[in-house]
């Protein structure tokens, strides 16, 4: 070998060998960039192609009413999925295997088939079965052969008194969302926490013996305990029933409260509704109406006006009122709701039968401002922070935009607007010596472990009216139920107050009323001497009789009846009579007379320069009644100061505008 033949191969040796170290180093700096800055994304990769990511839901915490019965519970139910890649490896053709299902999961063969055909390794046919469906579909698959078919473990709510309570409830959706009642409301603290969890996977990404299965499920939601009492609203429920049947009503509500608590102790609504089958009803039956509707309460609210008045000393259970069948005020003339004339009777006379126009009196005697602060002090025309979405705040007049004839009409529980529960939480007040609690119907939320999570208590919002004045109304609220127009609401060997209402149901455009069509209404308490619970009866546009006092007290006599038995309220032997209270009456305001008065005579007084409502009160007080003409101030009357007339005349008084 020459020199020049040495020196060009050891060239070329050095060459190779640079060559072949630039390649280790570059395969070196490769495999590092691989290893240490590629190697996460990568190994996602591979892991992404034979391994799956699924999630699982825990069941939601249960429901229970306050004795620990369930009211709603959630359970693992299997859901079906296809792999429509594999699914057309089968034999039969997506129309025959869609034929076959259809029937079983009471689905259209043509939404089946047309999940079947569908692009992706994952679709789903129906989720959570219930269990014997999910065993007859397997059974078909087995028994066709069917490829691509497999079901997944999820959470499933189930409510297992169906329609009890369904609106309190509410129900749950896919992916355990809740969407509506408590469900929705207390979504974030009950539902299921998610875990996600590693699964083995074929090629065509199809869990490995079906993995996802093979690991404990997270904890369940935290449990809810109900101030509902899971008997008592069995037996509002089925009185409700039979009144929707014997009444025709279009809708109604029954709240049964706890005067010394709050709590709400069962909560009913007509229409109902299956939440195990939401879907199949109008969202009209899932509308929970004790919180959500308003109403005008008709005589019901006379209960309010009679608290504000007692309250004010304007007016006392023996003072005397003159009704002549009605009353004008400002061109507005009110009639009575019987259509009848009472003449000279006591103000129980006028709440025992709930004669309007001794109320519209009173109204002008509280005035626009006193009456509207006393309403809302009961708790209207505001939310009462029950833990139940929607509710309702109601509708009042403003006191600064009221006429006198707008005072009137709400007298008598007309031109305003309440739920259900305001009036049955504002009825609780005065059962509960005058102070307004907060209604609730949530007793606690307790951890998975049976700790507590959260405890509602008695919550006071503030004393409306005095024990007496309570004490005063509770009386004559007793004898509308025993002597006045709530007699169907007795029940005997027990002491019952209450008040019913019958109420023109409003145009939904604002135009008036509805011609033959009512809300009938009876709220109360007892038993009188310590109050255990409200109960109040709403009925919607019944069909046939309609007054308050002929049907909705006959219901709420059934309800005390059964519930007040239950909660071992035991009747008295005898019905006690109530010793007559010494109420000091007010004497009528009128010049003294320079001679003694006959017998069934009295003084006119003098009434110019008075008001509407002054020049009622006077009258009034002094056994007469009036004919009022105009607006302002009083500046002539009928019939001159200082006459003597018979009692129960009526004096026709002329305002004119100051």
């Amino acid at each position: 070998m020459t020199g020049a033949t040495g020196k060009g191969l050891r060239k070329r040796i050095a060459i190779f060998i640079t060559i072949v170290i630039v390649a280790v180093f570059m395969l070196a700096g490769r495999l590092a960039w691989i290893q240490f800055v590629q190697g996460e994304q990568l190994s996602e990769k591979a892991r992404g192609q034979v391994q799956d990511q699924r999630g699982l839901l825990s069941p939601r915490g249960t429901i229970f009413d306050r004795n620990g019965r369930e009211m709603a519970v959630s359970f693992l139910a299997k859901s079906l999925y296809v792999d429509p890649e594999e699914a057309k490896t089968n034999q039969r053709d997506s129309s025959e295997i869609a034929n076959l299902l259809a029937p079983v999961l009471t689905m259209e063969a043509s939404e089946i088939q047309k999940k079947l055909v569908e692009d992706g390794r994952f679709v789903w046919i129906k989720r959570t079965l219930d269990p014997d469906v999910s065993d007859k579909i397997a059974a078909i698959i087995k028994d066709h052969s069917l490829k691509g078919f497999a079901f997944i473990e999820e959470s499933k709510r189930y409510y297992p008194n169906e329609t009890l309570a369904a609106q309190v409830l509410g129900f749950v959706g896919t992916d355990d969302v809740g969407l509506d009642g408590l469900e929705m409301a207390l979504d974030g603290t009950i539902k299921g926490s998610l875990a996600k969890h590693v699964v083995d996977t074929d090629s065509r990404g199809i869990p490995i013996f079906q993995s996802v299965f093979t690991f404990a499920p997270p904890k369940q939601g935290k449990n809810v305990y109900l101030t509902l009492d899971a008997t008592i609203q069995f037996i509002v429920e089925d009185c409700l029933d039979k009144a929707m049947t014997s009444t025709r009503s279009a809708g109604a509500t029954v709240i049964v409260m706890n005067p010394r608590t709050g709590d709400v102790l069962a909560m009913a609504n007509r229409p109902t509704f299956n939440p195990n089958s939401f879907y199949k009803y109008s969202s009209d039956n899932w509308r929970n109406r004790a919180v959500a509707s308003l109403y005008e309460p008709g005589s019901t609210f006379k209960s309010i006006v009679a608290a504000a008045a007692l309250q004010e000393g304007l007016v006392q259970p023996n003072d005397r009122f003159v009704d002549t069948g009605y009353v004008e005020v400002s061109g507005r003339r009110i009639k009575n709701w019987s259509g009848d004339s009472y003449g000279s009777v006591t103000f129980i006379d006028v709440m025992k039968n709930s004669i309007n126009t001794g109320f519209v009196h009173l109204s002008m005697r509280l005035g626009a401002t006193r009456l509207t602060n006393y309403t809302r002090a009961f708790g209207f025309g505001e939310a009462t922070n029950i833990e139940l979405p929607g509710e309702g705040l109601g509708i009042l007049f403003k006191p600064e935009n009221m006429r006198e004839s707008d005072l009137a009409t709400m007298s008598i529980g007309q031109s305003i607007a309440v739920t259900p529960l305001q009036l049955a939480t504002a009825m609780a007040a005065i059962a509960n010596d005058g102070v307004l609690l907060r209604p609730h119907i949530i007793k606690e939320i307790q951890n998975e472990d049976g700790s507590i999570y959260s405890a509602s208590s008695t919550q006071v919002v503030r004393q409306v009216i005095s024990l007496d004045t309570s004490r005063t109304l509770t009386e004559m609220l007793e004898k509308v139920v025993s002597e006045g127009g709530a007699k169907r609401a007795a029940v005997k060997g027990y002491r019952i107050a209450g008040k019913t209402g019958t109420a023109e149901k409003p145009r939904e455009d604002g135009r008036g009323y509805y011609a033959g069509r009512y809300i009938a209404s009876f709220v109360g308490f007892a038993p009188v001497e310590n109050p255990q619970i409200v109960v109040l009866v709403v009925l919607d546009d019944p069909n046939g009789a309609y007054y308050g006092g002929e049907i909705a007290a006959p219901v709420a006599g059934e309800i005390f009846a059964k519930v007040l038995r239950y909660l071992n309220v035991h009747p008295l032997e005898a019905q006690p009579i109530l010793p007559k209270p010494t109420y000091k009456t007010a004497a009528p305001v009128v010049a003294p007379p320079t001679k003694p008065v006959p017998a069934g005579k009295v003084i006119v007084p003098d009434l110019r320069g008075k008001t509407l409502r002054q020049a009622g009160e006077l009258l009034s007080k002094a056994g007469l009644g009036m004919i009022p003409e105009g607006s302002g101030i009083a500046a002539s009357q009928s019939i001159q100061p200082n006459t003597v007339v018979d009692v129960a005349s009526e004096v026709r008084v002329y305002f004119q505008a100051r």
